[in-house]
């Protein structure tokens, strides 16, 4: 199986953008959507009829607030379950975890908190980052788990080009998002692309200013975390960036 995951940064805005030969290029089994910025029924409205999903099922968890946050998983095999939220209504309104239970793992995918300019939701953030990493446990529990997503943080130094201007100041990379990171993975995860690209610089979003991408000024916030016990099955770690169509990139793994 080859499992994708893309914060599409509107899921009606990239569809306009050759979302639908994008598709089909990837040749993905299951592919995880953040910031899909849309209501369940408009997930499905933008989604409906495209040629490249003939054959897959489409599952959309929306947030309470039109327009923001969101996610969804576009999948070619049936899941056991999928369910959204991680069971606290307090971080459940924004739509930001979707998780499809198949036979061997938990696929999740999320899209964690941004800490805001000014870092004024930063203590949000660092509850959150406390509650998924349990709810991640409680998981992997029952089986193994595989998390992707835009986890909004660059973990370590080569993971953003501009390290020592933004530590501490920009959302993505202060002292207390990055423990968070180092928690999530001493609690039974790897990173699965790090893990097997230990030096190599790659970033997954650039801003849209001043021609971040062109220069490659970017961050690596998009990734695949996966249980340790799980980690000698998947293989074959990506991260996209020659696909266009968002500020992000995708970020793949096979598994199998």
């Amino acid at each position: 199986m080859r499992l994708t995951s893309w914060n599409v940064n509107g899921v009606r805005a990239v569809v306009k953008k050759s979302f639908d030969s994008i598709m089909e290029s990837l040749n993905t089994d299951v592919l995880g959507l953040q910031e899909t910025k849309a209501q369940d029924d408009q997930v499905r409205e933008a989604l409906f009829g495209l040629p490249s999903l003939d054959g897959y099922e489409v599952y959309s968890s929306s947030a309470i607030k039109k327009g923001y946050s969101g996610t969804a998983i576009i999948t070619r095999f049936a899941p056991i379950e999928v369910k959204a939220g991680i069971g606290i209504p307090e971080f459940d309104t924004e739509g930001r975890v979707l998780r499809a239970e198949f036979d061997d793992f938990h696929y999740v995918t999320v899209y964690t908190p941004n800490s805001s300019s000014g870092l004024k939701r930063l203590p949000f953030r660092k509850k959150w980052d406390v509650a998924f990493r349990d709810y991640l446990k409680e998981l992997d529990q029952d089986k193994p788990v595989i998390c992707c997503g835009d986890l909004n943080v660059a973990h370590t130094t080569i993971d953003l080009a501009r390290p020592k201007s933004n530590y501490n100041k920009t959302p993505g990379y202060t002292q207390d998002e990055i423990d968070g990171m180092t928690e999530h993975l001493a609690s039974g995860f790897t990173d699965t692309w790090r893990n097997a690209n230990p030096k190599e610089v790659k970033y997954s979003w650039w801003s849209y200013r001043g021609g971040a991408r062109e220069k490659n000024i970017g961050w690596r916030l998009d990734y695949f975390i996966v249980s340790n016990r799980i980690l000698d099955q998947t293989s074959n770690p990506q991260i996209l960036n020659n696909v266009f169509g968002s500020d992000h990139c995708p970020v793949s793994i096979d598994i199998g």
